[in-house]
């Protein structure tokens, strides 16, 4: 099931993957950012960290690993990502996950 027309209809974001690979929409409020994953290619992102994120898999699959832990993730499960604690990420073609963001620019909207 992909996300309804009016969340495809919110304003994209410049994420480092072509929209070939993952759509991105947003929802942005002065403090945090809601972003609507879809992923339409196996994506991988290397160890990282910043500001809080929480976020939940809507499909598919993706393998997250949360200071050192790995998990895998399925439809359901969350995940709470303190601020400044590291993390990486193997997502599936096929995913969708919502990841909210402490930081509400740790995405600039596009134009």
């Amino acid at each position: 099931m992909d996300f309804p027309a009016f969340i495809d209809a919110l304003p994209r974001i410049a994420i480092p993957f072509p929209e070939s690979a993952v759509s991105a929409r947003a929802i942005r409020s002065d403090r945090g950012l809601v972003v609507f994953f879809s992923f339409h290619e196996d994506v991988e992102l290397p160890p990282h960290s910043h500001l809080a994120q929480w976020g939940t898999l809507v499909a598919g699959e993706a393998e997250i690993s949360i200071a050192g832990t790995p998990r895998t993730m399925r439809p359901g499960d969350t995940w709470d990502i303190p601020a400044g604690v590291e993390h990486s990420v193997r997502i599936k073609a096929g995913a969708r996950a919502i990841d909210v963001f402490e930081e509400p620019d740790r995405y600039p909207l596009r134009p």
